[in-house]
């Protein structure tokens, strides 16, 4: 009994497990602390905009620099890690996900996450979705409607289902 109690004290915190990628089950000794945050609020520079509605599931892990412009209607679900570099732009309706199931049916109801980044003075069009694990490079865009998958270069336009090189800038 000792010994796992020492385990117990000893486990990484949650929230360190997420962002690590571990799967983080609803049973989780810790999943108290996740339900804890999800309505709390960010707090952002005096320089961002944000247009409500903004949703996001968690609040925790969303990083935002300064001049960034997030218009109405974005969704982020956090849990993974969101960070938005200085002059990055947001198009209406986008949907930043860090968050993912396991394929194997007895194991789906864990998350799997893992973090979004993007760069300085990247533009997200309307309607875009960004998925878990990707970076968006500086000055990339992401046309309107692009579903990202895999990391966008610097200086280039990705569009389509799923996103491919359109050009570079």
């Amino acid at each position: 009994m000792q010994h796992a109690d020492q385990q117990k004290k000893y486990r990484p915190d949650i929230f360190d497990r997420m962002k690590a990628g571990e799967s983080i089950h609803l049973t989780d000794p810790q999943y108290d602390k996740v339900q804890a945050l999800i309505n709390r609020t960010i707090q952002l520079d005096d320089s961002t905009t944000v247009f409500v509605p903004f949703y996001t599931n968690f609040g925790r892990f969303i990083e935002i620099g300064k001049n960034v412009f997030i218009n109405h209607a974005c969704s982020f679900l956090d849990m993974g890690g969101i960070t938005l570099e200085d002059s990055v732009l947001i198009g209406p309706k986008v949907s930043l996900i860090t968050e993912n199931h396991p394929l194997d049916p007895a194991n789906r109801r864990a998350l799997v996450c893992k973090p979004i980044l993007i760069k300085q003075n990247a533009w997200i069009g309307a309607g875009a979705t960004i998925l878990p694990g990707v970076t968006i490079g500086k000055n990339a865009v992401v046309a309107a409607g692009a579903v990202v998958s895999k990391d966008v270069p610097d200086n280039t336009v990705v569009a389509g289902i799923p996103a491919k090189h359109i050009k570079n800038i």
